[in-house]
């Protein structure tokens, strides 16, 4: 009992100690209220006493310091443009440490974590720029010229020309070799810019008399001008290049004409890059004597087209740029016509149409070439934005510049063959540069060329089907059938089916063939490519149901034909109709054909591409019969007299026209 009664006084105790209310707790708590009372009536003292009306905002003033800034008297800045801006510029660093109140010892970021590498992937860099540094460049790295330059006259180039002279020659004393074509096309030109000459050396006169910098800086003859003619063979027209005006402009009337209609024009490039080489050979200051600057007169594409790799590998060799004052290509043709007035008055100067050789502005044929029904195609040429391929790819390549210059550009109208210019070949439409230039060609080396096509399908069946069609141009059937009897009716749709079979046989494979590639569309990052793909199948699809349509509208007929007047309707034609009558399979592939174009259309616009795509649209894909009635009897014959009789002879010497004066057939052009 002792040992209970002794448990039970120890558990009381230990209750006792842990009670919360002890002396110390209660003292502490007393200490927390005490102190939170002062709080709060620190805090309701200013809330009681505080009149807003007693304090006055506007009294409050606000003492700044005045810092007085050191303006710097000169201010050196650098015009050379910046690909970016901020701390992506070129001058990040710089930028970074003239804001900086200090630099540290040890950056605050952490260093980046280097992760385990598992796979090393592959990086494509396209559009690589080089500069040309004389004999010192590589001939594969890359130097890019400007594509796309359009002048109405060839002296609105040759002002441009002037202003790459001067700059040129802000670099050191310069060589320009002027090479003109002998054609009998290019004779009024090389006159305009033979008066455009004294402009050129009267403005550089004047900048030399100014103390330009460009001429300052050197001390004898800072600028030369060679000329040189080319035609089937190639003539020098000065013995040493000069800066005497008057040689170099008797050098130019000189120029003879070449009757051969052969132009040399890349052989003429690198036998002159050749031939003034020494001026290009370093000195003892390790820079070259003089830059040399090449600028080609011509409105042809050129008979020697396939030595324009060795002729673009030498001028960058030599680091001499190559400029060209040409012609629009036409777009997606190798020919058009020139119009041809003869220079001499003594002869006829009716307008006369030869064939010249201008395009096409791509290095393989990239468009579908067709012709069915009412389209336009096969007689209106429009203008491609570019000129022709090689010779714009040898200004592209060697760091030039080609002017495409035709005297009637006007992206505003349509041009007819009446207003085209003496000497100027005939474009229907021509388009915004500044539109054209994001679908320039690819101006690359053949070989590369057609390793780009065959890495796609989408490429590789478009350049097929578009060979295809170059080589086997469609014809237009007949469309007007007047009845005079039932089996010769009958016979002449017939043979117009056999027309429609024949057309069927061609244009069958190359939808078969663009159709192979269809798959790949997407894939396609080239607007020029997306826009020749698209357009290609549109206009294909159009005319196999064109073809397939028509074959069945003249079985149709042969079976019979509801008349309006079965005693007086004796002519049947077929024109152009949105629906399609003879099958629901036709109906859907006119519906596709439709998408392509509206696409081309709506994503396009400006470009040739889309011109065509909508004069596609324009026409109806189906067709429908109109019947009409057409007189089989014969008419009189003209001047006969009442009865069959003659009409008596009458004295026409008084009517009698002034002769025509001589007519000469144009040379080759």
């Amino acid at each position: 009992m002792k040992d209970a009664e002794t448990a039970q006084k120890w558990q009381e105790k230990i209750y006792e100690d842990e009670s919360i209310v002890d002396g110390d707790s209660s003292a502490f708590l007393t200490s927390v209220l005490v102190h939170v009372a002062i709080l709060l009536g620190l805090g309701l003292v200013p809330m009681i006493s505080a009149d807003d009306s007693d304090i006055d905002l506007t009294s409050v003033v606000l003492e700044e310091e005045v810092i007085e800034l050191d303006i710097p008297e000169e201010v050196a800045f650098n015009d050379a443009p910046m690909e970016e801006i901020g701390a992506n510029s070129d001058f990040s660093l710089e930028m970074a440490r003239s804001e900086a109140p200090g630099i540290a010892e040890v950056s605050d970021i952490p260093e980046p974590v280097d992760f385990e590498q598992h796979e090393i992937g592959e990086i494509y860099v396209n559009e690589t720029i080089d500069i040309a540094s004389g004999l010192e460049l590589n001939e594969l790295s890359a130097v890019r010229g400007h594509t796309g330059e359009s002048a109405t006259c060839a002296s609105g180039a040759v002002d441009r020309i002037t202003q790459e002279i001067l700059q040129s020659l802000e670099e050191r004393k310069t060589l320009v070799i002027w090479l003109f074509d002998q054609s009998g096309s290019l004779a009024m030109q090389r006159q305009e810019i033979r008066a455009r000459f004294e402009r050129i050396y009267r403005e550089l006169g004047v900048l030399e008399a100014a103390e330009n910098p460009a001429f300052a800086r050197h001390s004898d003859k800072p600028l030369l001008t060679a000329v040189l003619s080319f035609g089937q063979q190639i003539t020098d027209m000065l013995k040493e290049p000069t800066d005497n005006l008057s040689e170099i402009k008797e050098a130019i009337d000189k120029i003879q004409l070449d009757e051969s209609g052969v132009e040399n024009i890349f052989q003429a490039v690198k036998f002159t890059a050749n031939r003034y080489s020494k001026y290009r050979e370093t000195g003892a200051d390790g820079d070259p004597k003089r830059n040399v600057m090449m600028i080609v007169v011509c409105d042809e594409v050129g008979d020697d087209q396939m030595t324009v790799d060795d002729t673009i590998k030498r001028c960058r060799q030599l680091a001499i740029p190559v400029y060209c004052v040409g012609v629009p290509a036409p777009f997606g043709r190798s020919e058009t016509r020139m119009k041809w007035v003869d220079p001499d008055p003594n002869y006829d100067q009716t307008p006369q149409w030869g064939v010249v050789n201008q395009g096409p502005e791509s290095c393989l044929p990239e468009r579908i070439k067709l012709a069915f029904s009412s389209s336009m195609e096969g007689t209106a040429v429009i203008d491609s934005g570019f000129g022709p391929w090689a010779m714009t790819r040898m200004c592209y390549s060697t760091g030039g510049i080609y002017f495409a210059v035709h005297p009637n550009r006007n992206v505003n109208k349509s041009i007819t063959r009446s207003e085209t210019s003496a000497y100027s070949s005939f474009m229907e439409t021509f388009f915004d540069p500044t539109v054209m230039r994001k679908y320039r060609p690819d101006y690359v080396p053949r070989s590369e060329y057609l390793k780009r096509i065959q890495s796609s399908k989408m490429r590789t069946a478009l350049v097929q089907a578009a060979s295809q069609s170059w080589t086997a141009p469609m014809q237009s059937p007949q469309l007007k059938f007047v009845k005079r009897d039932e089996a010769g009716f009958n016979t002449e749709l017939s043979e117009a089916q056999k027309q429609a079979a024949k057309l069927a046989y061609t244009i069958q494979p190359l939808m078969e063939t663009l159709q192979l590639g269809e798959a790949a569309r997407d894939d396609e990052n080239s607007l020029r490519w997306q826009a020749n793909y698209d357009l290609a199948m549109g206009r294909v699809l159009a005319t196999y149901v064109r073809t397939e349509a028509y074959n069945q509208m003249l079985a149709a007929a042969k079976r019979g034909l509801k008349l309006n007047d079965p005693k007086r309707d004796n002519t049947f034609t077929l024109v152009p109709a949105d629906e399609i009558t003879v099958g629901s399979q036709l109906d859907k592939a006119r519906i596709k054909a439709n998408e392509y174009l509206q696409r081309v259309v709506d994503k396009h616009e400006g470009t040739p591409w889309a011109h065509l795509a909508q004069q596609e649209l324009e026409t109806p894909i189906g067709w429908k019969w109109e019947i009409s009635f057409t007189n089989l009897a014969p008419p009189p014959r003209p001047g006969a007299g009442g009865g069959g009789n003659p009409a008596p002879a009458q004295n026409d010497q008084a009517n009698m026209l002034k002769k025509p004066p001589p007519k000469r057939r144009p040379p080759k052009l």
